[in-house]
């Protein structure tokens, strides 16, 4: 049993719901990534989204793709995001998610990366362009070590998608509960409602909700329907606003803290 199937039954069984938090690798350098991961995991993080800067997103909000293009301008690669995640795993026990477009894993060659992921002890790979029609080399190469694809599921996804994008799904499922980029607008509790029932009418992953999920009402709300939530705009957002890592650490800890607080018993 791998770690994110364990996290989420021991959640199950105490009841509890799972936050899932994403970090831009290398914002605000890759150096300093370690501490913030960590003292997230220790304000109760339940899984780690790593997220690979790329200079031509198509999901990430205006907070999310400064700190891309500060972490790219850094020097930040994928090689280096591999590195800095076996760093952590010595020390760090919850699941990493990396999230990443496809264009870095092609271009570091797939055998090769999924290979490095598994080494450096990644628990799953989102790729946020990549449709499930032109998935197969990629799942092959994950498969054959171990990694899990996790899938998207769309407000604008149809239920004859729905069926094929969770063919063979494994993991967790990540819904997304707006059209618009991350961070930018609320989600709406009756849309994720019926997204969330839907996805649990054809699968019995784990569900996830993000996009838009900022403050610890929202997401006490969101995970009442669902398996967990999802959060990245606000923690970044945080991170942006304190010149002091260490200070920037403590303070997205602090929120972090607010949040899985309001969710443990949803």
């Amino acid at each position: 049993m791998g770690r994110i199937e364990r996290t989420f039954k021991e959640l199950k069984r105490k009841a509890e719901k799972a936050l899932v938090v994403y970090f831009t690798a290398g914002f605000p350098s890759l150096e300093e990534t370690p501490s913030i991961l960590k003292k997230a995991v220790e304000s109760g993080v339940d899984v780690l989204e790593v997220g690979v800067p790329f200079s031509d997103p198509t999901a990430d909000g205006p907070t999310i793709q400064l700190a891309s293009q500060k972490a790219i301008e850094a020097g930040t690669t994928l090689g280096g995001v591999l590195e800095m995640v076996a760093s952590i795993r010595r020390e760090v026990e919850v699941p990493i998610v990396l999230f990443s477009y496809y264009n870095p894993i092609l271009a570091f060659g797939l055998g090769k990366f999924c290979q490095r992921a598994k080494e450096v002890g990644v628990d799953g790979l989102l790729v946020v362009d990549l449709p499930p029609e032109e998935a197969s080399e990629l799942s092959s190469h994950l498969g054959s070590n171990g990694i899990p694809l996790i899938r998207l599921v769309a407000p604008t996804t149809s239920q004859k998608r729905l069926r094929k994008i969770l063919r063979g799904a494994e993991g967790f499922i990540y819904c997304i509960s707006s059209t618009s980029v991350t961070g930018t607008s609320s989600p709406q509790l009756n849309d994720v409602r019926s997204q969330v029932s839907s996805i649990r009418g054809l699968s019995r992953l784990p569900v996830v909700v993000g996009f838009g999920i900022s403050t610890p009402q929202e997401a006490k709300k969101i995970a009442s329907l669902c398996d967990g939530v999802v959060v990245g705009s606000a923690p970044m957002r945080i991170l942006g606003e304190c010149e002091d890592c260490k200070m920037g650490a403590q303070r997205v800890a602090d929120y972090l803290g607010a949040m899985k607080r309001a969710i443990a018993k949803s």
